[in-house]
């Protein structure tokens, strides 16, 4: 079987699309899900299943819409590919620790995407980079470094010129993923 993450786009923020992780986990037990495990109230599923990513997207959005009445955008990335967004951090360590300085919260974030944006759309949101908000985007990930607030960003604000849906995590919530996955499959 493989361990997967499930991010839901847009759960429980700012009083909007509410869903308690528990109704939820006992929902996508049902579909056969195994070890279905959250993490923090923002839509964060750590599960196991044999099915393929493609199958599991269509059967989860379909399922949050059918038992929650919501319509949500759900990114799946495997354990290997969890473990690749950490260890592909484009950003040095002295990059972060700047950017922590004079950042107002996180500094660091990632956007990931169910298909990699064209190179056409890349170029055009990539233009509104500059000294304070840093972007790589690598396949079906786009990494951030903020040095002030991702809710004051332009990049943030232009993340739809990708014309593909997203759903931002940041740093301290991935690594924190990445590390439930490698105890779901060390158990």
């Amino acid at each position: 079987m493989t361990i997967y993450v499930a991010l839901l786009r847009g759960i429980n923020v700012g009083g909007h699309n509410k869903i308690k992780m528990a109704d939820l986990r006992v929902s996508l037990e049902l579909l056969g899900l195994k070890q279905v495990k959250t993490y923090i109230q923002s839509g964060n599923i750590l599960f196991q299943s044999d099915e393929s990513e493609s199958a599991l997207q269509e059967r989860l959005q379909s399922r949050v819409e059918k038992d929650f009445g919501i319509v949500s955008t759900v990114v799946i990335r495997t354990a290997e590919e969890m473990k690749q967004i950490i260890s592909n951090n484009p950003f040095s360590e002295q990059e972060i620790s700047k950017a922590s300085s004079s950042a107002k919260g996180e500094c660091m974030y990632v956007a990931m995407l169910p298909i990699a944006p064209s190179a056409k759309n890349s170029d055009t949101f990539l233009s509104y980079t500059n000294d304070q908000e840093q972007c790589v985007i690598t396949g079906r990930d786009v990494y951030f470094l903020f040095h002030d607030s991702i809710r004051n960003s332009k990049l943030n604000n232009n993340l739809k010129k990708l014309e593909v849906p997203a759903t931002v995590r940041n740093w301290k919530t991935l690594t924190k993923l990445s590390r439930m996955m490698e105890d779901l499959i060390s158990s």
